[in-house]
């Protein structure tokens, strides 16, 4: 067994969050913008806790920290749009890491509920809220897909913490 093969073997906890986070970063995920309208103006967090629930009926989830300043809008929104980066959109990715406000980067325009759309992404699903359910420090928001959109291309992926 080579050093690249062993394993660090630890116990999850307060005091180990930083090796948690480091071997969470292991699984490779796609990234997400989510957006909503809301009465100051349009709101969009990046997030890569996104996943399929079910086909039937069409269901989809993403988990916001329960710590952002941008959770209560998302908590209290009725629609939302989840957008999956294509691989040429880290610029934009980075925008709305650092501001729930990065919509001068985009090329964007409102769906019918006020939903910011974004344009150039690789899916895009618009939802109603579902469900919002306990996740420790972030919530877990279930969204029920109403419109899908989808196009061709490589994603833009996080792993290993970039």
């Amino acid at each position: 067994m080579t050093m690249q093969d062993a394993m660090h073997h630890f116990h999850p906890g307060p005091e180990m969050g930083r090796e948690l986070r480091g071997a969470l970063s292991r699984f490779g995920t796609g990234v997400t913008i989510v957006t909503t309208g809301t009465e100051a103006g349009p709101v969009g967090i990046t997030a890569n806790s996104f996943s399929s629930v079910s086909l039937d009926p069409p269901l989809v989830l993403w988990s916001a920290s329960r710590n952002s300043r941008r959770y209560p809008f998302f908590s209290e929104a009725e629609h939302m749009a989840i957008h999956v980066l294509a691989d040429g959109q880290m610029p934009l990715c980075r925008a709305f890491a650092a501001s729930p406000h990065a919509f001068d980067q985009a090329e964007w325009a409102a769906n019918e509920q006020g939903v910011p759309l974004l344009e150039g992404c690789l899916a895009r699903f618009e939802c109603e809220r579902y469900a919002e359910y306990d996740g420790g420090d972030h919530a877990i928001i279930v969204a029920r897909v109403l419109k899908a959109s989808v196009r061709q291309g490589l994603p833009l992926l996080f792993y290993g913490g970039q």
